[in-house]
């Protein structure tokens, strides 16, 4: 026997499935629309607009489905409806907006990375706003209609959304204004929209390199070493004055530390920008390969993702590395620098380019970033729904995973001052920044032009064994400064160096 005995007429069931939609997945969307609404009765017209239209636009969305599609359409709305309940849990717990650069980010993570967002009130929201409501559209039996039907309510569907865009002429401004934020907080539609947005940029990111010119190298023996770390804000580093002691290991190290702001919020947007030349629609081949192109060594050690594609480069993952030297496994980031030194001295060119890509200080599991022994600051908190987490405790832990950060930075220029025989320059910085909780926003990846300093704002320190090689005296710098700093120490001499890039004198 059927739970529900009688079939639904398509439009009543769809209505509902509209109305539950806009009432249950939208509080987020509704705290940011009244937030951003006009005074008086131009802010009322605003959201009653903004309601209407999104009760229609489903409407017509679930229409299409279900009356197109039957009991695939349906299948497709109750995988809308878990789709939604995940959508509204990371917007709650994080604070984040599904925007393109948002879904773009997710689409590009790994396992790893994604389940240190697994916890009980996660699988607890997917299964009560996402499982149980997905069962309406799976077993309740529906009246399709005629065809005859089903165009007359498109036409009225669609006649209404035209309406409301008419009589929102006026508003036009303030939408377009405001439209990125609260698209991103719409359900399905963040999602649906963004991830294939997401994909047709991933796409164009992964067309084919254009060819840089060529490079004449001096004749020096040059080592550079780039330490790229991931979500590390400036303000937490005690060598920018942050109060609490989280570069007890570089302190005395005699780095030069300036202040620097990130190209983007997530990885992949930041290390394109670190790597490449210039800002181009042409898409040119990323520096690394650039390097191993023309002669110089170049090796790039990850225990992360988001790099671009890489050729004429020894690619070495942590896994690869632990397997080489299983009896300095430490089962956390700092085994990309096993057999560092060794390999640099197998490394038979004279110009070499080193990349160390760590994944510490990710988020949300900050706890599983460190060994114990770096558990420096207490307490901490295990809570990877960062919005329930005691602010302290998470302060605490994120500030622990960047003494560790810290300690592997300080590991490298302790291997790099034994070689002597040859200039050596390190650089640590990271992609970008991470979010606290400040203003309810926890980690990264926010647009650009919404994103707060927690972000943009990143450390970007150097060390170089050459006494005659000095630092400009700068008063900020941006992740465009990398490439043609490389450059600069490798004595590279190409068009496309841009000597008011370097961080060099």
């Amino acid at each position: 026997m059927s739970v529900f005995p009688q079939k639904a007429r398509i439009g009543w069931f769809c209505l509902l499935l509209s109305i539950f939609t806009l009432a249950v997945y939208h509080a987020p969307f509704f705290q940011h629309l009244f937030r951003l609404t006009e005074p008086g009765a131009t802010g009322v017209f605003q959201v009653v607009s903004a309601v209407l239209l999104l009760l229609v636009l489903n409407y017509v969305f679930f229409y299409l489905l279900v009356f197109l599609f039957r009991k695939a359409g349906k299948f497709l709305v109750a995988v809308i409806l878990f789709g939604n309940a995940a959508m509204l849990y990371f917007v709650k717990a994080y604070g984040i907006i599904l925007s393109d650069d948002m879904m773009l980010n997710s689409v590009s993570s790994n396992m790893d990375e994604s389940s240190g967002f697994f916890c009980a009130p996660l699988w607890i929201s997917l299964f009560l706003l996402g499982v149980l409501p997905a069962l309406y559209p799976l077993l309740r039996k529906v009246e399709y209609g005629s065809l005859k039907q089903f165009f007359t309510k498109m036409g009225v569907g669609l006649t209404l959304l035209a309406a409301i865009v008419c009589v929102n002429v006026k508003n036009g401004p303030w939408f377009k204004r405001n439209s990125e934020e609260l698209v991103s907080l719409t359900a399905p539609w963040a999602y649906l929209v963004n991830s294939v947005r997401s994909l047709e940029e991933q796409k164009r990111m992964d067309r084919e390199e254009t060819a840089l010119p060529d490079i004449t190298f001096s004749d020096s023996k040059d080592l550079f070493v780039l330490y790229l770390g991931e979500s590390i804000r400036q303000d937490h580093l005690a060598l920018y004055g942050y109060p609490k002691p989280t570069n007890p290991y570089t302190s005395e190290d005699g780095f030069t530390v300036l202040k620097a702001t990130s190209a983007n919020t997530f990885t992949i947007a930041c290390v394109k920008v670190i790597l490449e030349p210039f800002q181009s629609e042409t898409y040119y081949e990323p520096l690394p390969n650039y390097l191993g192109r023309n002669g110089a060594h170049v090796v790039w050690r990850t225990s992360n993702w988001g790099q671009p594609p890489l050729h004429d480069v020894d690619y070495i993952t942590i896994k690869e590395l632990r397997e080489r030297f299983p009896d300095q496994r430490s089962g956390f980031d700092e085994d990309l620098l096993s057999g560092l030194k060794e390999d640099i001295l197998a490394i038979p060119e004279d110009k070499q380019f080193v990349v160390i890509h760590a994944y510490t200080n990710h988020g949300p599991d900050y706890y599983t970033d460190y060994p114990p022994q770096f558990e420096v600051f207490t307490p901490i908190t295990k809570n990877v729904c960062l919005s329930r987490a005691n602010p302290e405790e998470l302060s605490n832990t994120y500030d622990n995973s960047l003494v560790y950060t810290d300690y592997m930075v300080h590991r490298v220029l302790e291997t790099l001052k034994e070689f002597t025989d040859r200039r050596v320059c390190l650089l640590y910085m990271s992609d970008h920044g991470e979010s606290l909780g400040e203003d309810g926003v926890f980690m990264h990846a926010m647009p650009l032009h919404l994103a707060p300093e927690s972000q943009t704002i990143i450390p970007f320190m150097v060390w170089t064994s050459d006494p005659n090689l000095h630092v400009k005296p700068l008063e900020e710098v941006d992740e465009r400064y990398v490439f043609h700093t490389v450059l600069d120490f490798l004595g590279a001499d190409t068009p496309v160096f841009d000597k008011n890039l370097s961080i060099f004198e």
